[in-house]
């Protein structure tokens, strides 16, 4: 037995594995496609709390993958090891926004795909899902929904409220109503025909109604 026989070992073997330069190319690659999505999350964000941390996490997540992927490509026994592993982790983190699963997928994608040597797809790919993430999340509708919440003291103040605001908006529907002696409150979904929100100032001066409530309206509402 040899001197480097008594020193070989698969572990210094595995340290040349995947060569310097394309852990550079692809980590760098990774960085920039990173970044777009970040922009991309940042410009078309439609929820109430803007989070700067998920657009970071964003960018965390492509390049952690591109690395594992590197990694699982290089050496197969890693790989199935790599399965077993991942296959106990569990996320507990809600996703508030549905979109916010298109960027999660977006990332993990786009990094699958660099550490496959398939740049010219990942990156090429990702601008275009970029802009067509720009241009239809942030396509605005002329007629934006709200809810307006009423509160009034009995049925006939409720009636006389329902009326003008039937005469204000394009569309009102009632969403949920609850009752109870000297107080009916009325969740109900609109249509504004423009940007004037002056009605809301009218229906609180109505006879018997005691509050009136404008707020947006994401599509999450359940009644």
């Amino acid at each position: 037995m040899t001197f480097n026989d008594i020193f070989k070992s698969d572990f210094l073997e595995n340290v040349t594995a995947v060569s310097p330069i394309d852990i550079a190319l692809t980590l760098i690659f990774a960085f920039g496609i990173g970044l777009l999505i970040f922009f991309v999350y940042k410009k078309t964000y439609q929820g109430v709390m803007y989070s700067s941390s998920f657009g970071v996490t964003l960018i965390a997540l492509i390049m952690i993958t591109s690395q594992l992927i590197l990694a699982v490509a290089s050496n197969v026994v890693l790989s199935l090891g790599m399965v077993g592993a991942l296959s106990i982790v569990r996320f507990r983190t809600a996703i508030k926004e549905p979109l916010d699963i298109a960027f999660l997928f977006w990332s993990i994608a786009a990094g699958i795909i660099l550490a496959a040597g398939m740049i010219p797809l990942a990156i090429i790919g990702s601008v275009i899902i970029g802009i067509i993430l720009l241009l239809f999340v942030n396509k605005k509708s002329h007629k934006n929904p709200y809810i307006v919440v009423l509160s009034c003291v009995n049925h006939e103040a409720e009636e006389r409220a329902v009326e003008y605001l039937d005469t204000m908006v394009d569309k009102c529907v009632v969403k949920s109503k609850s009752a109870k002696s000297g107080l009916v409150e009325l969740n109900m979904e609109i249509r504004l025909k423009d940007d004037n929100t002056d009605f809301v100032n009218q229906l609180s001066s109505i006879s018997g109604v005691n509050s009136a409530v404008l707020v947006s309206y994401n599509g999450d509402y359940m009644g």
